[in-house]
């Protein structure tokens, strides 16, 4: 471990420098939110976040600014695809800003966190917010007598898992970010190109909104409820709206994207805040993501009268013999899918549709029929290949542990034959025909307040 500090002056908040292969920015916010709740516990200290990644910082920048700033904590984001800068990153600061311990938190330790061990680190957030995972951290970096909730923690050399759950922060305790924090333009480059399909819409620039944690659906390939539980949390809608409207008049946001598992999962805060948003005028077109199950005819209108423009939704498959492995409120037909693109259509709503292709028991034909009847139906969809995490040992290498992003088919873990695997391909990496239109329903503002520099 490196040297124990005290009441910590100086900390790094960092995302590793890395090739994206895949952008969302409600993904991102996270490093933010972090951040933001460092300096309210530590209020002395100067505490700096970086997304090397989207930031397109080189080595040498990174290298100058750990040689330079002499951080007492560096505390590092992991993702999916996030660990092929981790190890350089680590060797940089040891290098040159050796005395500083360094924990990781992120998706990926959330659900595969002695991977981590073989890293030069001295911590590891596996559950519970990533706000207080990483300052357990610091406080048993602090105190060697120290337990830290939902860390694993090294200690002479060996790695000692944590003795219970990490804590959950009230979300009227979340960090909400202001928009010079965040480097928007990168995101509106990231953005630019729909056929990739990341989440963001083309040519328009969002403001995302955490509104919600946690999840009870269950889905097995999911890590919301390993991290965050299956006990859901949210924000007020009166702190929701008051975020959206500080934000719109400090920079030119144009829409408004709403980060949560299920957003429509609380039908009386739904209600509440269409309730709000139609009051106003609906002045902020917004999207949202959520399951099939949980929305309604009734719903959707009041969301379309409300500003809503996107609606996605985690429809994986709706092939019935398929539909048996994902849960009880997974199971959609195209019946379901039919109805719920009427209600959309009629309400002046965009529908995306998540598509798992190499789900369990599922077939590659299976998924292509699944796309075709979104396509049909004037929907978007955007497919992502089906990740094993039970598979994803502490053992696997660093290479081996990079298939698990939900781009790659995992070597060993399926039995496609070539052809199955080159359609499998065909479907995420091929032509995407369903490039979205749904910018052109957002009204574009005039240049506002600067934001950080692309």
């Amino acid at each position: 471990m490196g040297k124990i500090v005290d009441e910590p002056r100086k900390i790094l908040v960092i995302w590793p420098p890395q090739v994206l292969s895949y952008f969302n920015a409600g993904h991102h916010l996270a490093l933010y939110q972090v951040t933001g709740h460092l300096r309210a516990v530590y209020p002395g200290a100067q505490v700096t976040a970086i997304d090397a990644s989207v930031e397109r910082l080189t080595w040498k920048d990174l290298g100058s600014r750990l040689f330079q700033e002499r951080y007492d904590v560096i505390a590092v984001m992991n993702e999916f695809d996030g660990i092929d800068g981790l190890r350089r990153l680590v060797s940089y600061a040891r290098a040159l800003n050796p005395d500083a311990p360094i924990v990781t938190f992120g998706r990926l330790s959330g659900v595969n966190p002695r991977f981590f061990e073989r890293f030069d680190i001295d911590a590891i957030v596996e559950n519970g917010d990533f706000e207080s995972g990483v300052v357990a951290a610091i406080e048993a970096f602090r105190d060697r007598a120290a337990d830290a909730a939902g860390v694993h923690l090294r200690r002479d050399g060996s790695w000692a898992a944590p003795q219970r759950r990490g804590d959950l922060l009230p979300a009227e305790d979340w960090y909400l970010p202001t928009p010079d924090e965040i480097p928007y333009g990168h995101y509106d480059a990231l953005y630019f190109d729909d056929a990739n399909k990341f989440c963001g819409i083309p040519r328009r620039r969002e403001l995302v909104v955490p509104a919600a944690r946690g999840c009870p659906v269950g889905c097995s390939y999911c890590e919301v409820p390993l991290i965050y539980t299956r006990k859901e949390r949210r924000l007020t809608v009166e702190r929701t709206l008051q975020y959206i409207e500080e934000s719109f008049a400090a920079a030119p946001f144009e829409y408004v994207a709403f980060y949560a598992p299920t957003f429509t999962l609380d039908k009386k805060w739904m209600e509440e805040l269409c309730r709000e948003l139609t009051g106003r005028g609906s002045p902020y077109p917004w999207k949202c993501a959520t399951t099939v199950h949980h929305l309604s005819e009734g719903m959707i209108r009041s969301m379309g009268a409300a500003g809503c423009v996107r609606i996605s939704v985690g429809l994986e498959t709706l092939d019935p013999q398929e539909g048996a492995l994902l849960p009880r409120a997974k199971q959609k037909s195209a019946v379901d899918l039919d109805r719920l693109s009427a209600w959309c259509k009629e309400s002046g709503i965009e529908l995306n549709c998540f598509v798992i292709v190499g789900l369990p028991g599922t077939t590659i034909e299976g998924a292509e029929r699944t796309i075709e009847a979104v396509q049909e139906r004037g929907g978007r969809a955007r497919p992502t290949v089906y990740a094993p995490w039970e598979l994803a040992g502490p053992d696997l290498l660093d290479h081996e542990m990079a298939a698990f992003n939900r781009q790659l088919f995992v070597p060993g873990t399926h039995a496609l034959t070539d052809e199955e695997l080159a359609r499998g391909y065909d479907i995420v990496f091929g032509s995407q025909p369903d490039v979205t239109q749904v910018f052109e329903n957002i009204p574009a503002r005039a240049a506002g307040p600067a934001l950080r520099p692309a």
